[in-house]
């Protein structure tokens, strides 16, 4: 049966018998593709439950109902999946990643705002983590900031009182206080925006650094989000 270019719909034959079944098949394939939403594209164990519109990534080494379907989109329907060829050029949102992706014909580039014809490209990206404040006058991340990336800025918003000896603090990186902002409140809500004022690139990783003011941290956790640009090399 002949399907069309873009999105692989059915379609209908001269004097086809049981049409609504070819309109159906087509329509959960338009529901699924148009705005494309990925619930995740690394998910290799389909879900037990199979719900109606839910789209997946199948990635390399999936099992199950999707072995045999590395690269292509799955999309629930009916109990079961159908499955999609994704084109070069398509965006998603990935909901795992917290990002919009472009696929570039062989893999999906999450934050990808320009593609070559050799896949060299621009990313815009954040990286996000829940961090659990350390007793003392400092607490320091893990890492946050990857290699090679040019920073535009952070911000942070207490999810946990901060609690302590402090009267403030300061959000920055190891060997640049305050980089991000200084003077900042201890309650759950309270937040950072720090732009900067040219961007900063980091050519190795780095991890983000809070410092107590006026006393010593004891407790407290704060959501630290920092926006930073990435570059992709062309493909050999």
């Amino acid at each position: 049966m002949p399907n069309t270019n873009q999105l692989g719909l059915p379609l209908l034959q001269p004097a086809q018998a049981q049409k609504h079944v070819t309109v159906n098949e087509g329509m959960a394939r338009l529901d699924g593709l148009v705005q494309l939403v990925l619930i995740s594209k690394s998910v290799a164990l389909p879900p037990a439950i199979v719900i109606d519109g839910a789209c997946y990534g199948v990635p390399v080494g999936a099992v199950n109902e999707w072995s045999g379907q590395d690269g292509k989109i799955a999309i629930g329907t009916n109990g079961g999946w159908e499955f999609a060829d994704p084109k070069r050029g398509w965006h998603a949102a990935i909901l795992d990643e917290g990002g919009t992706a472009l696929y570039d014909g062989a893999a999906w580039r999450i934050g990808m705002a320009t593609l070559s014809p050799k896949n060299a490209g621009l990313s815009l990206k954040v990286a996000e983590i829940d961090h659990v404040i350390a007793a003392g006058p400092v607490s320091t991340t893990m890492v946050v900031i990857p290699s090679n990336a040019v920073v535009f800025g952070a911000t942070a918003r207490v999810t946990v009182d901060i609690t302590g000896t402090l009267t403030g603090w300061s959000l920055g990186n190891p060997g640049a206080v305050g980089r991000y902002g200084s003077g900042l409140g201890l309650a759950a809500g309270s937040w950072a925006r720090g732009v900067l004022g040219q961007p900063t690139t980091f050519y190795v990783p780095e991890a983000m650094q809070l410092d107590a003011e006026g006393g010593n941290f004891a407790s407290g956790e704060v959501r630290i989000a920092v926006h930073y640009l990435e570059l992709a090399l062309p493909d050999l």
